[in-house]
């Protein structure tokens, strides 16, 4: 059965589902008489599709209020132990594995380091490895946690590189910097992970895992746009404006700041990515005399080389060369942020990321400095520039997010569709929250 829309009855009541339980989620808990108005349905559809969400175990009572003149009226709230999710950050140096339930509250977690002492950069990340390490992640943190495995929403994955659908219709990863090309990542956890085949994975570029995170729970909420970078070993963006919910990535990292310069580790030179990231910066002060710590992990040595150029005692002298090294990168920031500037306008620009927290509490001042001495006036105006509110595990929530957006755009059913009851995709939700 149809209406006039186009859509069908099950449509409007998987949409329907989709509004009440968005709202009570980021809102609640809530009365059945305000989630009229707040969703702009009837006070019938309101009590049918309660008493759904009730009846599947996704909603429950929270106690009461007062109301004008009448009974006190029912309290209703998500219940937080109705599903869970999994949120994978393939990083920089480790693959970080998290369970959440549905306030995403950590549950469990496992990491495992990718070998830094490898012969090469692209050894790190060699594909079997980093599948291993998810397959024991995943299956280690179900166990912690004590979970039936049937109750995961899905396993949100965010990843170093370009992610596209292969003719399958799977995420197929390219990675340059790390090595891959055309890497089937989600037909290979599927075989190696063992899972129903009822939950899915949900694979996405790391920085824009981020900037969800961000956008929907942390320094970005409220805003329409808003770049957020994410700088580690290595240094990406991801943007959300109207245009572009919920959020593109962008490889900004490879933006040329100098013609003919340094050599980045994707082959190309004078990128943004070889003066700004944790690796490149370490190894640019290695080459100016500097004594990182040897065998130390790059957040140990860049903590380090923090220590050395701004010392906690007062009466310590600075070490000139690590000094040096991160001022000049403060300008190379500065002038890569006004690019951001000049080509999006955004309202705000949020760093995270490790290495982003690590450098923004010592010198974002300056980077805010030279943003606004090299973008545009009007734009450099309007533009906040400040760290995320999430810390250094925001890229495993934003990876958590995808499959909850799922869930969400699906009306709440645990249960993928079927070809005759397809969702709107995952980005729509993520639009639409973005939205409020």
């Amino acid at each position: 059965m149809s209406v006039r829309s186009g859509r069908t009855v099950r449509d409007l009541r998987r949409e329907n589902r989709s509004a009440v339980l968005q709202r009570l989620y980021f809102d609640g808990p809530m009365s059945r008489f305000s989630l009229g108005p707040a969703t702009g349905l009837s006070s019938g559809s309101v009590s049918n599709v309660v008493a759904e969400l009730v009846a599947d175990g996704l909603v429950e009572e929270a106690g009461s209020v007062d109301s004008a003149g009448g009974r006190p009226r029912t309290l209703l709230r998500v219940r937080q132990t109705s599903a869970y999710m999994i949120g994978v950050d393939v990083g920089e140096t480790r693959v970080r594995v998290e369970l959440f339930d549905m306030a995403l509250t950590e549950l469990a977690r496992l990491e495992r380091p990718l070998d830094p002492e490898g012969p090469c950069r692209v050894d790190r990340y060699e594909v079997g490895v980093v599948v291993g390490h998810v397959r024991d992640g995943v299956e280690e943190v179900v166990r912690q946690a004590g979970i039936d495995p049937e109750r995961l929403l899905g396993v949100g994955v965010g990843v170093p590189g370009i992610v596209v659908r292969g003719p399958d219709g799977t995420a197929v990863v390219h990675g340059q910097t790390i090595g891959w090309d055309g890497v089937p990542l989600e037909r290979l956890l599927r075989a190696a992970v063992p899972l129903p085949e009822s939950v899915p994975y949900v694979i996405d570029n790391g920085a824009k895992t981020l900037g969800q995170a961000e956008m929907w729970f942390g320094a970005g909420r409220g805003v329409r746009s808003a770049v957020v970078v994410l700088f580690g070993s290595g240094v990406g963006a991801s943007v959300v404006s109207d245009d572009l919910r919920p959020g593109r990535a962008v490889e900004w990292g490879h933006l040329t700041v100098r013609v003919r310069g340094r050599r980045c580790r994707c082959g190309a030179r004078g990128c943004l990515e070889a003066y700004a990231g944790a690796e490149a910066l370490l190894e640019r002060w290695r080459e100016a005399g500097g004594l990182p710590p040897t065998g130390a992990d790059e957040e140990t040595a860049l903590t380090a080389m923090l220590a050395a150029a701004y010392p906690a005692d007062p009466d310590t002298a600075p070490d000139a060369t690590a000094l040096a090294v991160l001022e000049e990168t403060a300008e190379y920031l500065g002038a890569g942020f006004a690019d951001l500037v000049n080509l999006f306008q955004p309202e705000r620009i949020l760093v995270g990321g490790w290495a982003g927290l690590q450098l923004g509490t010592r010198f974002l001042d300056t980077v805010k400095g030279y943003a606004t001495e090299y973008a545009l006036t009007f734009p450099a105006s309007r533009v906040r520039i400040a760290l995320g509110t999430l810390g250094p595990d925001a890229v495993t929530v934003g990876a958590a997010i995808l499959p909850l957006a799922d869930f969400f755009a699906r009306g709440g059913r645990l249960a993928p569709p079927n070809a005759e009851e397809a969702a709107p995709a995952w980005q729509e939700t993520l639009r639409e929250r973005a939205a409020h």
